[in-house]
């Protein structure tokens, strides 16, 4: 796809100063920009590099006077950054805009669809699946029977949506996710052996959350494992049955969240976070990385360690964890004088 400098400030209500004409069908960072390419410039540290882009258009704020001669076009803004991002969002609306059923696919009879559909081929619809109005689903996904989803819903290739599932409007899956698995539900009887224990709830994502390539998501055995309006989840993330997570709480990649555990609203939690069972999690908790989280946490808590402290404790022991062995030497000098002391 190509677009034109004019029709890049039409979209971000910018001025061209340069030739209008200028096209342009891929993206680049500054430093890196070469023919056919658009960039932005935010940050006043690559000033420098738009005298030498090779860029065929630059975004850059409205105050931006240039000192040196340039060669690429420019488009004024009021926020560079902001408006790189917007038209992004723009680019990633037009590239994901396919219609229509590819074959070979499978649709039940009794599947419905919105407007703006899509299917990639090899894909799966099961019986009573209900879709909304611009869902797009990639090649090789499965959606389970009476599956609900509603409105400008991305699932990417290789996803997986098992029965009974509810997926909310803006949500994004990507490849590889699996949303509805059974829960790890088992009792041990007299000889050791487990037995299953049936899942029978199902999974519930409300508006706008994504849910990262690889991440999996239990159902729950009773009632629903639910994500909250807005949740962010990053690649390879485990949710167990029956997990609570609340509003806008983003999640950065490996971490696992254990059975019946319910997370607050705004949290931010680090990657290879390990989250027990059966426990309740406050509104804007910070969890940072490789924490280990066994105990109920109060809203507003900063948490590190494996069992976490308290951000503040942990740094405060930490400088005495380094120097352990330096008080061990010290404790064994003072032990020996105490027993040459009493030895006299």
């Amino acid at each position: 796809m190509k677009f034109t400098a004019t029709q890049i400030a039409g979209i971000l209500e910018g001025e061209v100063e340069g030739n209008p004409q200028t096209a342009v069908h891929k993206l680049a960072k500054i430093e890196e920009g070469e023919k056919g390419s658009l960039t932005f410039l935010a940050n006043p540290k690559y000033t420098s590099y738009i005298y030498s882009t090779k860029a065929s258009i630059t975004i850059v704020n409205k105050d931006f006077v240039p000192e040196q001669e340039i060669s690429t076009t420019l488009i004024k803004v009021e926020d560079a950054y902001k408006s790189f991002s917007k038209l992004l969002e723009y680019y990633n609306q037009v590239k994901n805009n396919k219609v229509g059923i590819e074959s070979p696919s499978f649709v039940s009879n009794s599947a419905s669809y919105g407007d703006g559909f899509y299917l990639g081929a090899f894909s799966y619809l099961g019986e009573n699946v209900q879709l909304g109005a611009n869902v797009k689903v990639y090649p090789n996904a499965y959606i389970g029977d009476n599956v609900t989803i509603g409105d400008n819903v991305l699932v990417f290739s290789g996803a997986k949506i098992y029965s009974e599932s509810v997926i909310g409007n803006g949500c994004v899956i990507h490849s590889g996710a699996i949303i509805g698995a059974d829960g790890f539900g088992f009792t041990p009887n007299e000889n050791g052996e487990y037995s299953k224990v049936p899942q029978t709830g199902n999974v519930i994502l409300e508006d706008n959350v994504d849910i990262g390539a690889g991440t999996t998501i239990d159902r729950a055995t009773l009632g629903s494992t639910v994500l909250r309006k807005g949740v962010k989840l990053d690649n390879q993330i485990q949710i167990a049955h029956n997990v609570e997570i609340g509003e806008h709480t983003a999640i950065a990649a490996q971490t696992g969240i254990a059975g019946s555990t319910k997370i607050g609203k705004n949290c931010l939690i680090g990657g290879q976070v390990g989250i027990v069972g059966h426990i309740t999690i406050g509104d804007r908790v910070r969890i940072q990385a490789q924490s280990g989280i066994g105990r109920n946490v109060k809203d507003d808590e900063v948490l590190q360690g494996s069992p976490a402290l308290t951000y503040g404790d942990y740094n405060k022991s930490y400088v005495h964890f380094k120097n352990l062995p330096k008080i061990v030497n010290r404790i064994s000098e003072i032990e020996k004088k105490i027993d040459s002391e009493d030895r006299k």
